[in-house]
């Protein structure tokens, strides 16, 4: 079983940054693509990010690509997302899990990290 713990978020000013973490537990073998996604109210959620499970591949969405850097650390089991640039249209709670949609399935989700981008 697989938990992912999701930590990081906060209130930010538009223009600032934060680095989000994503701790997985319970697979210390055989590292996947992970990704980043977001979910704001009302709306559905969307991918933000992905990285190979080597970390010398990433896939950002166009809107935040230039912004965000997603990194891992197979070593400690964790995804990060550097945040620069913020806007208020990126407040959302923001998600990691596996890259592939049915393992993610498997995986479920964890509780997720709020962002909060004020103007």
């Amino acid at each position: 079983q697989v938990q992912l713990v999701e930590s990081g978020g906060g209130l930010v000013q538009a223009g600032g940054s934060l680095r989000l973490s994503c701790a997985a537990s319970g697979r210390t073998y055989d590292p996947l693509a992970m990704g980043w996604s977001r979910q704001a109210p009302g709306k559905e959620r969307e991918f933000v990010a992905a990285i190979n499970r080597y970390g010398d591949g990433t896939a950002y969405a166009k809107s935040v690509k230039g912004r965000f850097t997603i990194s891992r650390d197979n070593a400690k089991n964790t995804v990060y997302l550097q945040m620069n640039s913020l806007k208020p249209e990126d407040t959302a709670v923001y998600y990691c899990n596996a890259a592939s949609p049915s393992i993610a399935t498997m995986w479920g989700w964890g509780q997720g990290t709020q962002v909060t981008v004020s103007s």
